[in-house]
């Protein structure tokens, strides 16, 4: 069998991340693994992690690494993870980075892909960011689903997010320099590290992205 394809793709918000993890998934058949999906799935179904995650956010606390990533392993646990993942939103830090290679042991990190976006463009883009609140598609505000509210996928109700509101964007980009930037250092001291342009259009980067896994002989 062959070893499992561990993909972390990381960049600021609105760089792409989802986007590019959707279409990966449906081109390699492996999952897109978000931690904020996950999350959300664990207090909608209510369990024993879920109502811990539900306690710590009712007290309006931040959910602490080792609860992370204890959803995280359960998620990779699931037959569909078996011939990889697509890690979105995690790691978020250098402890969780450490967790996962500890949790992973002989099936390491496969690759790093960085989406690099000027910070102008991510303000942009998350300004303009609708996501239904059922499936977490994502659309643009000028898009029809957008403009509707309503989702074309399952018909959910397409929002802004909170955290997609100008001060919020400065706070998640402030927070992202000082959190999760340093991963990159991290994970090119393994030499997994590849930077991909993320302005380009969705399908170049989605080729550039599919031809860094060929180049590592990863598919």
């Amino acid at each position: 069998m062959a070893p499992r394809l561990i993909v972390v793709l990381l960049g600021k918000q609105g760089a792409g991340k989802g986007t590019q993890c959707a279409s990966l998934s449906e081109q390699y058949n492996i999952p897109h693994v978000s931690t904020g999906d996950i999350l959300r799935a664990a207090v909608r179904e209510g369990t024993p992690l879920g109502l811990q995650v539900k306690s710590v956010l009712d007290a309006g606390d931040l959910v602490s690494d080792d609860l992370v990533v204890a959803l995280v392993k359960e998620r990779f646990a699931q037959p569909d993870a078996q011939r990889g993942a697509l890690l979105d939103g995690f790691p978020r830090t250098i402890g969780q980075a450490t967790a996962l290679d500890a949790m992973l042991a002989d099936e390491p990190v496969s690759i790093c892909i960085n989406l690099d976006v000027p910070t102008t463009l991510v303000v942009e883009r998350l300004s303009r960011r609708r996501v239904c609140q059922e499936c977490g598609a994502i659309y643009r505000a000028d898009e029809p689903a957008g403009a509707s509210g309503t989702c074309e996928k399952c018909g959910g109700d397409v929002i802004q997010r909170a955290d997609d509101q100008p001060e919020a964007i400065q706070q998640r980009l402030d927070a992202y320099e000082r959190d999760t930037a340093p991963l990159l250092d991290y994970y090119a001291a393994k030499n997994l590290v590849v930077t991909v342009d993320g302005s380009q259009s969705v399908e170049a980067v989605g080729a550039e992205v599919s031809k860094a896994l060929a180049g590592r002989g990863l598919v």
